[in-house]
C-alpha cells in the first residue's frame, strides 16, 4: 500500500510541474494534449478571403437568396423600423421613455386578426384555452394556476404591457418568454386578437357600432 500511496504522490507531483497549479500565469505556452480547436483554419470579419472561388476576394458573404435572416427590419405603417430600434413596435413602450404604450402601433386589419388567430391558437391557447378563459389544455394535466385573459386586470392592462409580457414573460415567472418562438409583428397580431376574445366575453351591445346593433334587435 505504501508503494501505491508514493506512486501517487510523484505522479500528482509531476502532473503540476508539468501542467502548472490552476490558475497560475506562464511566459511559456503551455502543454496541449488535446488543443480543443484553439487554432483552426477559418475565415475572420471583414479579412481577405485569399479564396480563388470567391472573386471579391471578401470573407463576409451576403444573404443566400431565398434565406429568412436574422434580425431583419420589420415594416410598420409604411416605415422600416429595425428590430434595435427604440420603436413602440419593437419595444413595447413609447419612444424615449419607460411608458408602455395604450393601443397596438400597428394597424389593425382583417390579415392581421386572422394571423393573430393562427399564432394564439398555437402558441396560448394550450395554456389559457381557445376562448381565453384559462382552460387550456394543461388544465386537464393539473395546472390550475393559468389566469383567464378576460379577467379585469388584464383587460385593463395596455398593450404594450401585453407586448412586453409576450416578449420576457410574466413578472410571477408562470410564463416563460415567447421572444424566440414569436416575431414582434406576430406578438402585436396576438395581442389583437387576445383584444377581440375579451371583447367577445365582456362586451355589451353598446360597444357594437350602429348597423351591427340593430340587427341584433
Amino acid at each position: 500500500m505504501r508503494y501505491f500511496l508514493a506512486l501517487f504522490a510523484v505522479t500528482c507531483v509531476l502532473v503540476v510541474v508539468i501542467a502548472g497549479p490552476r490558475g497560475s500565469a506562464s511566459r511559456k505556452p503551455p502543454i496541449e494534449i488535446w488543443n480543443d480547436m484553439d487554432r483552426q483554419l477559418k475565415l475572420r470579419p471583414q479579412a481577405v478571403a485569399g479564396f480563388a472561388g470567391w472573386q471579391d476576394g471578401r470573407t463576409s458573404r451576403q444573404w443566400v437568396q431565398g434565406t429568412v435572416p436574422r434580425h431583419a427590419s420589420i415594416q410598420v405603417r409604411g416605415t422600416e423600423v429595425h428590430r434595435f430600434q427604440d420603436h413602440p413596435a419593437i419595444t413595447g413602450r413609447e419612444i424615449g421613455k419607460t411608458n408602455f404604450v395604450d393601443v397596438l402601433p400597428v394597424p389593425v386589419t382583417e390579415q392581421l386578426m386572422a394571423r393573430g388567430q393562427e399564432r394564439y391558437n398555437i402558441y396560448c391557447a394550450p395554456c389559457h384555452g381557445a376562448a381565453g378563459d384559462g382552460n387550456g389544455v394543461l388544465k386537464k394535466f393539473g395546472h390550475g394556476a393559468i389566469p383567464s385573459l378576460a379577467d379585469e386586470l388584464r383587460v385593463k392592462h395596455p398593450d404594450g404591457y401585453l407586448f412586453w409580457v409576450i416578449s420576457n414573460g410574466s413578472p410571477s415567472g408562470l410564463m416563460g418568454s415567447y421572444a424566440s418562438q414569436v416575431e414582434p409583428e406576430d406578438r402585436w397580431a396576438i395581442i389583437a386578437y387576445v383584444r377581440a376574445l375579451q371583447l367577445a366575453r365582456l362586451g355589451k351591445p353598446e360597444d357594437l357600432p350602429e348597423p351591427l346593433r340593430a340587427s341584433l334587435k
